[in-house]
C-alpha cells in the first residue's frame, strides 16, 4: 500500500482539519496539504518520474518538507532524506548512489550542491520554479504501491566510512506507525507534533501516524531546536508530541529549570538515538512530570525495535525501577527481540550478548550491498551491533552499543569516515578516532595523530571535506598509536588514556 493513502484518506474525510503550521502560523488545512502534495506528484510525473525511482530531499525542517516528501510517495517514488547537517560532499555522494533523479533543496543547502558541483538536477524549494509546481495537474490519488515496495532509502554511516543505504520498505512503515499508538503514545486529531529534531530522521517519519489521524504538524520557525521556542508552541498548541535526543531532553530541563517553564501543554516527548544518563532523565522527570517514553531503533529498524513506557520512566514504586529506567523496555509489537551468542545461539536470560530482532519493521537489506546486507541479517534476524542483556520480565539493557560509534548532540559518528579524512592530510601518518562523554552533548569526538599536522589544518581540512558535528573537538598527538600482537589499534586503551586525563 502507497503510504500516501493516509493523506489521501484524511483528506478527503477532514478537509478542514488543520494541518501544516509554521510555528503558529497553519499554512495549510488538510485539503491543501493533499493538494499540493498531489501538484508535485504531477509536476514529478510530467518530468518522467516513474514509480520506484528514487527522490532526494536535502531540506531543513519546515512545512514543506512534509508537502514534498508526501509528493514523492503520491507519485510512487522513493523518498531519500539526507541530514540537512551533512556537507555538501556527503549530500552529493548520497544523491549519486541512490541514483537519484531529482533533489529538492532547501535555501543554503541548494548551494551548497551547486559548490561541489554534484551534476545532479537540484529544485530550490520556495524558489520560482518550486512555486510553479502549484500551476501543474495534481496527481488524482496516489499511485499503487505494493507493501515491500521502497518507501524511504534512508542513509545511515557505516564502519568502511561510506554510508550505507537502508531500504525502507511501506511495510514497514506502516507497522512501526501503527506500533505507535500500542507501544509509545497515545494519538488523536488533537495533538500537535512538533519538529525540533530533524524530519529527515526519526522525528519526521512518526509524521507518518499523525497523518493517519489528522493531526497538526508545527514547524518551528527557527527551522530547528530552540528550548524557549519549544515550550511557547507546546503552551499554544497544547497535546504537543515531539521526538528528542537525549541532549536535548537535558537542555530543556536545564533552560526551564532557569527560566520557571512547566512544560505546559507538552504531553509526550519520545527520546532516543543516544545514551541517557540515568540522573539526566530522573531529574527530567522530577521536573516535567510523567510526559516521557524512549524508544530504542536504528535506521535497519526505524523507530521500532523496543520502547520503555511512560508508566516505566517515571515508576519509582517497583523494586527494580532503576534497573528498568537504565533498560531500553520491551519488545515493540511488531517485532521479535533476542540475545544471541557468538555462535548465534541465543543466550540465557539475563546474560550478555548482540541484540537481535526481526519481524515486519526490519529492512530487507542494504541498497546495492549485497555483502552489507549478508553480514547485517542472518536466518532472518537483524545483527543490530548492540551488545546487552534481557532480564525475565522482558526488558532489554544496552551494554554498550555498535563497537565504535560516538553519538554526539544525537547524531552518529563513525570513527573511520573522520579518520579517512585526516589521513588525507600529508602530516598525518596515522589517526584513531574515540568518543569522550560529555555532560551537554553526550560524547565528544577526539583524534588521537601521529604525525606533526597542525591541528588548525586537521580542522580546515574536516569543514571542507564532512558535516562540523563530526570535526573532532579535541587532537591529541601521540608517537605511537598503542596496537596488539595483530597491529590493530587499541581504542580501548585510547579510551582509558583520555579518562586519565580528565
Amino acid at each position: 500500500m502507497n503510504l500516501g493513502n493516509w493523506l489521501f484518506r484524511q483528506a478527503t474525510a477532514h478537509p478542514d482539519r488543520p494541518a501544516l503550521f509554521l510555528g503558529r502560523l497553519m499554512v495549510a488545512d488538510y485539503a491543501t496539504f493533499h493538494r499540493r502534495a498531489a501538484e508535485v506528484a504531477g509536476w514529478l510525473a510530467g518530468r518522467g518520474i516513474a514509480p520506484g525511482d528514487r527522490v532526494a530531499i536535502f531540506m531543513k525542517n519546515c512545512p514543506d518538507y512534509l508537502i514534498v516528501q508526501y509528493g514523492i510517495w503520491y507519485a510512487g517514488a522513493v523518498a531519500v532524506p539526507i541530514n540537512a547537517k551533512l556537507h555538501g560532499r556527503e549530500a552529493a555522494f548520497i544523491i549519486g548512489n541512490a541514483e537519484a533523479r531529482l533533489t529538492f533543496a532547501s535555501e543554503g543547502l541548494f548551494e551548497t550542491l551547486l559548490e561541489v558541483d554534484s551534476g545532479m538536477e537540484t529544485l530550490l524549494v520556495d524558489g520560482a520554479d518550486y512555486r510553479a509546481i502549484q500551476q501543474c495537474d495534481p496527481l488524482p490519488e496516489p499511485v499503487e504501491r505494493a507493501a515491500d515496495d521502497l518507501a524511504w532509502l534512508f542513509y545511515t554511516s557505516g564502519t568502511t566510512g561510506r554510508p550505507k543505504g537502508v531500504m525502507i520498505t511501506n511495510r514497514m512503515l506502516i507497522a512501526m506507525s501503527l506500533a505507535y499508538p500500542v507501544d509509545v503514545d497515545a494519538v488523536h486529531a488533537e495533538d500537535a507534533a512538533i519538529y525540533a529534531a530533524p524530519m529527515s530522521h526519526g522525528a519526521g517519519i512518526y509524521n507518518i501516524v499523525h497523518v493517519l489521524v489528522g493531526a497538526r504538524h508545527v514547524c518551528p520557525e527557527s527551522g530547528g531546536f530552540d528550548e524557549a521556542e519549544i515550550f511557547d508552541l507546546a503552551r499554544h498548541f497544547g497535546n504537543a508530541q515531539m521526538f528528542a535526543a537525549p541532549t536535548m531532553v537535558k537542555r530543556m530541563t536545564e533552560a526551564a529549570k532557569r527560566s520557571g517553564e512547566t512544560g505546559e501543554g507538552l504531553r509526550t516527548v519520545v527520546y532516543g538515538g543516544g545514551p541517557m544518563y540515568g540522573a539526566d532523565i530522573i531529574e527530567a522527570v522530577a521536573h516535567f512530570g510523567p510526559v516521557f517514553v524512549q524508544i530504542y531503533g536504528q535506521g535497519e529498524c526505524p523507530m521500532g525495535i523496543s520502547a520503555l513506557s511512560r508508566h516505566d520512566v517515571c515508576d519509582r514504586a517497583h523494586p527494580r525501577w532503576k534497573q528498568r529506567l537504565a533498560s531500553v523496555g520491551r519488545a515493540q509489537a511488531p517485532v521479535e527481540v533476542r540475545i544471541g551468542g557468538p555462535d548465534g545461539a541465543w543466550t540465557a536470560q539475563g546474560e550478555p550478548g548482540e541484540i537481535m530482532v526481526r519481524g515486519d519493521v526490519v529492512m530487507p537489506g542494504y541498497w546495492q550491498d549485497p555483502e552489507a546486507t549478508a553480514k547485517a541479517l542472518k536466518g532472518g534476524w537483524l545483527m543490530t551491533g548492540d551488545m546487552g542483556f534481557m532480564d525475565e520480565d522482558g526488558y532489554v539493557t544496552m551494554q554498550d552499543r555498535s563497537k565504535d560509534m560516538i553519538i554526539t548532540g544525537g547524531s552518529n559518528v563513525y570513527p573511520r569516515e573522520v579518520e579517512e579524512v585526516l589521513l588525507t592530510h600529508p602530516g598525518v601518518r596515522e589517526v584513531s578516532v574515540v568518543g569522550h562523554p560529555h555532560p551537554d552533548w553526550g560524547e565528544i569526538v577526539v583524534a588521537f595523530v601521529v604525525g606533526d599536522a597542525d591541528p588548525g589544518e586537521l580542522d580546515a581540512l574536516c569543514i571542507d571535506n564532512i558535516a562540523r558535528f563530526k570535526r573532532p573537538k579535541k587532537y591529541l598527538r601521540l608517537p605511537d598509536l598503542p596496537k596488539n600482537n595483530y597491529g590493530k589499534v587499541l581504542k580501548t586503551e585510547l579510551r582509558r588514556m583520555l579518562e586519565e586525563d580528565t
